[in-house]
């Protein structure tokens, strides 16, 4: 692994993470740093998911793929935030 890759992957994650974060209605109470953990998670997964699936890479914007990332992160962010809210209350859980 490259510093640029690493450098990437970080940009990729925020940008992935920051569009899940806006994408799911409500406040979330988690900071940009996780939301950025969860966006590097959710590309790196969304990928995976792709290939596994057999979408085919192109040399522009591989759309499915990209929708795969942005909801994983939508998920993500909020199973984060839930877990940072201290899950449910009253439950006894």
């Amino acid at each position: 692994m490259t510093i640029q890759s690493i450098l990437g992957a970080i940009v990729i994650g925020a940008v992935i993470g920051a569009i899940g974060r806006l994408l799911l209605p409500g406040r979330q109470a988690i900071g940009w740093i996780l939301t950025i953990v969860v966006g590097i998670v959710a590309a790196l997964i969304g990928t995976l998911i792709a290939q596994v699936v057999g979408v085919e890479t192109t040399p522009g914007i591989d759309w499915i793929e990209l929708v795969l990332q942005v909801v994983l992160a939508v998920v993500g962010v909020g199973i984060v935030a839930g877990l940072r809210r201290g899950g449910p209350r009253g439950t006894g859980i």
